[in-house]
């Protein structure tokens, strides 16, 4: 059996390369983040962290805060607690 095996999989362009960026800050290289994933995929049996896979109204925020709908500014946090107190 061979030591090595070619994994090929498809990603986003904009996902590969800021991911690459986050992995060359920790020293790694794509190969070795895979690796350790999958062995730690292996050790635990399964997915070693939860999944969190938002409903359509999450979405819906967290897209129209990426688009700073509906936002709200405040000048200090005082202002925000008296907002938030309500």
């Amino acid at each position: 059996m061979p030591k090595t095996v070619m994994l090929s999989t498809r990603v986003a362009p904009k996902l590969k390369k800021d991911v690459n960026v986050i992995l060359r800050k920790l020293g790694l290289t794509t190969t070795q983040a895979v690796t350790i994933f999958l062995s730690t995929v292996r050790n635990f049996n399964g997915i070693p962290f939860k999944i969190y896979i938002p409903n359509e109204k999450t979405k819906k925020a967290i897209e129209d805060a990426k688009k700073r709908k509906d936002v709200k500014k405040f000048n200090t946090v005082e202002a925000l607690k008296v907002d938030l107190e309500g």
